[in-house]
């Protein structure tokens, strides 16, 4: 896992575009001050940009850094959830324009996953993710189900985990309104 997490870490750093698995499933991620690394990401997925992307962070003591302000109720829920929980929050700043939703919201997950964890702690900056298809198709589960086209579109692609075929499923998707108002997004 090391050299993956170097690996990956550097080709962030240089505007890249990594394969990577997630604490859902797997995921095409990039720099998420990056505009360039994430057009390139709409790019591959032939998806319109006007269709916000989510972002993964390891530590929710740095939302703070792109989101102006974080309704109270956001950090009883992260703390209680114990699954996958994508929090979409008005207000997004110091993100790259393209990524931020047409209304200044933004979708943000907390993982808990190793490896996700690990690169986010190196790279020190929110990474896009989103699944590992294209628009319109049906999600790959495993790492076996993305597509040639996908993977030969990547600038990186991890090896840890790609023999994993444990079940997992996708977020549950909260949307934060004015006054700690609670949408439900997907359960």
């Amino acid at each position: 896992m090391h050299d993956d997490l170097k690996k990956a870490v550097e080709v962030l750093k240089n505007g890249g575009v990594i394969l990577y698995p997630t604490d859902t499933i797997w995921g095409i991620g990039c720099d998420a001050t990056n505009a360039e690394a994430v057009k390139r990401i709409y790019d591959i997925k032939k998806r319109e940009d006007s269709k916000s992307m989510l972002v993964l962070m390891e530590n929710p003591a740095l939302l703070d850094r792109y989101v102006d302000e974080v309704p109270e109720v956001a950090w009883d829920l992260v703390e209680i959830s114990t699954t996958p929980l994508t929090v979409i929050y008005p207000g997004a700043k110091n993100l790259a324009a393209n990524l931020i939703a047409d209304d200044g919201t933004i979708g943000i997950r907390f993982t808990k996953e190793e490896f996700t964890r690990q690169l986010l702690q190196r790279f020190r900056r929110p990474i896009v993710s989103t699944s590992a298809n294209i628009s319109g198709e049906k999600s790959p589960a495993f790492f076996d189900e993305i597509s040639e086209e996908i993977k030969d579109a990547v600038d990186y692609i991890v090896e840890y985990r790609q023999d994993d075929h444990t079940a997992s499923k996708p977020s549950s998707i909260i949307k934060l309104g004015p006054g700690g108002q609670i949408d439900i997004l997907r359960k």
